[in-house]
């Protein structure tokens, strides 16, 4: 019986050169000469640090541009308000979105059943497993999840015929 899955997940390869990019251009940029501006990347959040909030605002528009260009979809950040750090420096954490959380997987699967389609939908931890008779059921719901707004960015993964 056809089968995929819907997960929502970020390229840490992708993430990764991003943030080496934001870095190399922060640390040429004129406008950053002689600051201590960076942007740190761990496994849940990115942490830029700078001299002051301008700053620390410019280094966010460097990284956003580079995560754009590396397709990095920019609605998995979740930005933290800006927090002076001691000795006249700013930070702003930027947290990583990732998975399908319970409430909407389940909001996700009652618009899938509201389409009247003949699948079966299951919740399975941080992810989404649609399963139907026809691969034409399922093509349709991968088109009606493109087109609906689900405040994160969601992957089709692991089709089975």
């Amino acid at each position: 019986m056809p089968s995929f899955d819907i997960v929502s997940e970020i390229d840490k390869p992708e993430l990764s050169n991003a943030v080496n990019q934001a870095n190399k251009e922060i640390t040429n940029r004129f406008d950053f000469k002689g600051s201590d501006a960076r942007v740190e990347a761990n496994d849940k959040a990115l942490t830029v640090y700078a001299d002051n909030d301008f700053q620390v605002k410019q280094a966010v528009d460097v990284l956003c541009n580079k995560l754009a260009k590396r397709g990095i979809d920019l609605a998995c950040l979740t930005y933290k308000e800006i927090e002076e750090v001691g000795g006249g420096k700013a930070r702003q954490i930027i947290e990583l979105q990732e998975g399908i959380n319970s409430d909407l997987g389940r909001k996700l699967v009652k618009q899938i059943k509201d389409k009247k389609l003949k699948v079966q939908t299951a919740i399975q931890g941080e992810q989404l497993r649609v399963t139907g008779k026809k691969r034409d059921d399922l093509q349709a719901v991968m088109a009606f999840l493109r087109e609906a707004d689900a405040g994160i960015p969601l992957q089709f993964n692991n089709f089975r015929d």
